[in-house]
């Protein structure tokens, strides 16, 4: 999961992250995520917690202290930077997920994005919409795609999701079943 670190500035944010981790957790699927307690993310943790949901965090040694580590959860692993974080949490993901978020999710995002158009994973990636959120960053990949910077192939495996049934759907889809 990518989010942000910060709960922005409507109270919606939290509100459907919180229903998304405990929908996770109600269905079985264990989030990855970037470690922190703080923000969103906490939200996310939190809530997948307290519906008894597996949760592990992948936070970088050279970010702990700004985000600040939850230290509730099934598995808290540090690695040694942003970079290790995001190879680490490639490895232990079935899927990706981007809920709202500032520009650390972008990266995140933009890299496994990346990372799937050049053939190192073929593992769904969604957007997890809240109130039209995601709204612009679509209609951007939408006109790069157009432009012919996008494979039309690239563009159509970035899907959105209202919830974390349809996660769970977009995994089984995944897995043939």
């Amino acid at each position: 999961m990518f989010l942000g670190s910060s709960t922005g500035r409507r109270p919606q944010y939290a509100a459907a992250v919180a229903e998304f981790g405990r929908s996770l957790a109600s269905a079985g699927v264990g989030i990855v995520y970037g470690g922190a307690s703080v923000g969103l993310m906490g939200v996310l943790a939190d809530a997948a917690l307290a519906a008894g949901g597996e949760v592990i965090g992948v936070i970088p040694g050279e970010v702990f202290a700004a985000e600040v580590p939850h230290r509730g959860l099934t598995r808290l692993e540090v690695v040694g930077s942003m970079h290790e974080r995001k190879a680490r949490m490639a490895q232990l993901a079935d899927a990706f997920a981007a809920l709202p978020g500032g520009l650390g999710t972008l990266d995140e995002l933009f890299e496994i994005l990346t990372w799937q158009q050049i053939g190192l994973h073929a593992k769904p990636i969604a957007l997890v919409e809240v109130d039209g959120f995601w709204d612009r960053l679509v209609d951007l990949v939408d006109h790069l795609a157009a432009d012919g910077f996008v494979p039309p192939a690239s563009r159509d495996c970035l899907v959105r999701i209202g919830d974390g049934r349809d996660l769970v759907r977009l995994l089984q889809i995944s897995e043939g079943r």
